[in-house]
């Protein structure tokens, strides 16, 4: 008999609906997700509730189911198979909810306000006092990643903290009542790509960012309003190579390492103008992105596809999680007690004719 194929491990992550997504977030995680899909079974969730610790107006909310067909278009756009993972939306699945709400007799207030990014969201929001669902937050995210009972989670070096928590938690409940839920490691992704105005890391909130679905035409445009050496008025003055964010991006998408090194050098002597190098970043970016562009084509041409992909996701992810909490359940007995209410109440019942 031959032997039967181990289950691969699953991973977990996703993305916050607040927008689409840009060159930064290729390069900080999700050129690691078309590794991923090849090694993992992969849950990518939509984290919608995680949008409302900082975003919880109706205008936001009413935005999600857009910006949700939005970001998994741009996974699929970048080469993510849609056979091969799983979308979510986290809303749907309800079981999160109440798993949240299971594990949260696992973790004091105070180990929560031990951690750093808590305070560092709050006064990114511009929010005076922490409010319960953003302390909370970890322990939701601690439910996300336990509801499928993921191996690994891919994060950012702020979240490892976030992971960590999560293995507390996964650890405290099955030393107390039974083993049900591995303990996720996390893999911390490196990378960050600084914005066109040289000033901050990429972001949609600040207008320095070039999406993936841009066309080629806005991808010129916002290459050639790049920052640059601040001292340099005019091309045959040296200019400074390190740091530059146009050298940055020469050095991140252009494959042509001899014309990076020819501009370079042109460009340390005075030789080179800002404008030939920004053309030949556009053209560069232009071709990275141009197979992007034809399979957000192809996709967006099956009418409902997207819809219908985060659907039988969430369908599915509701299965994972009603198992989870079954387990859940079992192990510190609630279901036992619901059974035996149950019973007694349908014997009574019966009895009486009703």
């Amino acid at each position: 008999m031959s032997e039967q194929p181990l289950p691969r491990k699953r991973i977990l992550t996703g993305d916050r609906p607040t927008g689409k997504l840009h060159l930064g977030h290729y390069i900080g995680s999700h050129r690691n997700r078309l590794k991923f899909q090849e090694q993992y079974e992969c849950f990518f969730l939509i984290a919608d509730l995680h949008m409302l610790t900082t975003k919880p107006d109706k205008e936001s909310i009413e935005h999600i189911a857009e910006i949700a067909r939005t970001i998994v278009l741009d996974h699929l756009a970048i080469g993510i198979d849609p056979h091969k993972v799983t979308f979510y939306l986290q809303s749907a699945v309800h079981e999160v909810y109440e798993l949240q709400l299971l594990l949260s007799s696992l973790v004091t207030v105070e180990r929560l306000q031990q951690l750093p990014t808590i305070k560092d969201m709050a006064a990114a929001a511009g929010m005076d006092q922490i409010p319960y669902n953003l302390l909370g937050y970890p322990v939701l995210q601690a439910a996300d990643i336990l509801m499928p009972r993921a191996n690994l989670v891919p994060v950012g070096k702020d979240n490892e903290s976030h992971v960590e928590l999560a293995r507390q938690i996964a650890r405290r409940f099955n030393n107390a009542y039974d083993e049900v839920f591995p303990l996720p490691d996390s893999f911390v992704e490196g990378g960050t790509l600084v914005g066109t105005d040289g000033q901050a890391k990429m972001s949609k909130s600040l207008d320095n960012a070039i999406f993936l679905s841009d066309d080629a035409k806005t991808v010129q445009r916002r290459v050639m309003s790049m920052y640059t050496d601040p001292n340099r008025i005019r091309a045959d003055i040296p200019g400074t190579v390190e740091g530059n964010p146009v050298f940055v991006y020469h050095d991140t998408f252009n494959p042509n390492k001899a014309e990076v090194a020819d501009l370079k050098e042109r460009y340390r002597t005075g030789n080179v103008g800002d404008v030939e190098v920004k053309e030949k970043l556009a053209t560069a970016l232009n071709h990275f992105l141009e197979p992007t562009r034809e399979r957000r084509a192809a996709y967006e041409s099956q009418s409902g596809f997207v819809d219908e992909l985060l659907y039988n996701g969430t369908l599915r992810a509701r299965e994972e999680g009603k198992q989870t909490l079954s387990a859940v359940r079992r192990a510190m007995g609630l279901a036992g007690a619901w059974n035996r209410i149950s019973r007694a109440a349908e014997k009574r019942m019966k009895k009486s004719g009703q």
